[in-house]
């Protein structure tokens, strides 16, 4: 249940984007900009995006797609034929941003790159996704997530904090997601930019770039060697798993009361904040003791009652259920391939404002006429130009 009515107005209102972007992290980032009520206007290929028959499918309608494209129209332009790039460059000169992910170079073969747009819209906020930036030896290396992840030296951080033998399987596609995050965020400075002078401006976003910035302790220890690092480690239950890094004194001396353990306070390994620092697994492995026979229930309620900053290892489906989330509006539900699907807002809320996804995906090509013949007055005969090859698939 949303806490905030649909009706109420959006930050992003009066925003037009053009959206050339395919896969996820360029979805990611204008869904966001659909979710703050921008007008998205979602070019796809004759044959229509890719992620229109990713699973799930539902009453032939991708489950996957819906989640990264709702709120924004489509139409299907070939940017191969001189009527498609045409009516591309149009639309961008009559929108505030142009959003794309192809690799450094493609948008400049079409014509639609930012230094041709900003000829002729000075004000054009252009935000460029790639793996590696539009510049540098590595700009035409190809990208995908987990490929970002191993060169930026994000994967192989995790496989030393898990102690393992080799680098974890990628799944859950942090590059592409942080990288979609992080060009909301350019996107958002160059419109405060804009405000304040006028002009446009470019924004050349990594996806390489944008995992290296997470990795704050490894930069560190990148130049200055091994440090000592209170890394947070599950803690078995009888049941399950517990997150309890005891970092603060005060949380210390808590979890040694809650668990009945006061020796622990003057034990010589963990009464200093150095000996703690030192001695953090061992630490851990005595906590570990005392959470082994209990349920994890029980551990959070013990030591949620004294205090102690802790947390259960959870399921999606067990979060997407926490009445929490229900009565903070995270989730927000949609129409999906004719039925429901809950998906998660934006992680900021503005009170009194509309930030939440928006109850609408396109067909493929169903605003054709809306947005050829309304915004650019095409003709039905320059729409089909532009369309003969959309309209055969």
């Amino acid at each position: 249940m949303s806490t905030t009515p649909q009706s109420s107005p959006s930050p992003l209102e009066g925003i037009r984007v053009l959206d050339f972007t395919n896969v996820m992290a360029g979805p990611i980032c204008t869904r966001l900009l659909a979710d703050m009520g921008a007008e998205i206007i979602k070019i796809e290929p004759p044959e229509g995006d890719h992620s229109r028959t990713r699973h799930p499918i539902r009453n032939g309608r991708s489950v996957h797609f819906a989640h990264l494209n709702c709120g924004k129209k489509s139409l299907a332009l070939d940017l191969k034929s001189a009527a498609g790039k045409t009516a591309a460059f149009e639309l961008a000169k009559r929108s505030d941003v142009v959003v794309e992910n192809w690799r450094p170079g493609v948008a400049a073969r079409l014509g639609l790159d930012y230094k041709t747009l900003s000829k002729v819209k000075p004000d054009i906020i252009f935000c460029a996704i790639s793996g590696y930036g539009q510049t540098g030896p590595n700009a035409l290396l190809p990208a995908f997530a987990s490929l970002v992840e191993a060169r930026s030296g994000f994967s192989l951080a995790q496989m030393k904090l898990d102690r393992a033998d080799k680098p974890q399987m990628s799944g859950l596609m942090l590059g592409d997601s942080f990288s979609g995050v992080w060009a909301f965020s350019g996107i958002q400075t160059a419109l405060v930019q804009r405000e304040r002078t006028g002009r446009g401006s470019l924004v050349d976003l990594s996806m390489h770039d944008s995992l290296l910035f997470s990795l704050i302790y490894e930069c560190h220890e990148a130049q200055y060697g091994q440090s000592i690092r209170r890394s947070h480690v599950p803690l078995r239950t009888a049941d399950g798993y517990m997150q309890i890094p005891p970092i603060t004194e005060r949380n210390f001396h808590d979890v040694a009361k809650a668990t009945g353990h006061p020796e622990w306070i003057t034990d010589s390994r963990f009464a200093s904040v150095q000996g703690r620092n030192e001695n953090w697994y061992d630490l851990l492995a005595v906590i570990e003791e005392w959470t082994r026979d209990k349920t994890t229930a029980e551990c959070e309620s013990i030591l949620m009652k004294a205090g102690v900053p802790c947390a259960s290892y959870r399921t999606v489906t067990e979060t997407m259920a926490d009445p929490h989330l229900a009565v903070r509006g995270t989730i927000s539900t949609i129409q999906a391939g004719g039925g429901d699907y809950r998906l998660p807002n934006a992680a900021f809320q503005m009170p009194g404002m509309n930030t939440h996804a928006r109850d609408f995906v396109a067909d493929f090509n169903q605003n054709e006429e809306e947005i050829l013949g309304g915004i650019l007055g095409y003709t039905k005969e320059q729409i089909a130009a532009c369309h003969i090859e959309a309209k055969s698939h």
